[in-house]
């Protein structure tokens, strides 16, 4: 059975950090691409960030330069590091993962990032 695991959302202050993670089990994650999604209230879900099967990063120009997507092949995990975080940054977050030509994708439960001061 495939399953992702998020973990690490909460609230945070404008300006703070936060670490997202999603870890994966039933799938090995080398064989996928990996995303990062949000979806705020009462708007559609959104794709933020992406890290190809080969490293490749790409992100949306309003988290550029501020999120940073990374995996970790030996936890079988990948993570979304979010720094300068600003309030119209607070959504659910979530990640999932496409095999190729998306014959296969994957989507974990969500968890919620609050920036409030």
């Amino acid at each position: 059975q495939v399953q992702l695991v998020e973990s690490g959302g909460g609230l945070v202050q404008p300006g703070g950090s936060l670490r997202l993670s999603c870890a994966a089990s039933g799938i090995d994650l080398t064989c996928y691409s990996m995303h990062w999604y949000r979806q705020a209230p009462g708007k559609q879900r959104e794709l933020v960030a992406t890290i190809t099967e080969d490293g490749v990063t790409t992100y949306v120009d309003f988290v550029k330069g501020r999120f940073t997507v990374s995996r970790d092949g030996a936890t079988n995990s990948f993570s979304l590091q979010m720094n300068s975080l600003k309030p119209e940054d607070t959504a659910v977050y979530y990640c999932k993962v496409a095999s190729t030509y998306n014959v296969y994708t994957y989507w974990g439960q969500g968890t919620q990032v609050a920036v409030s001061s």
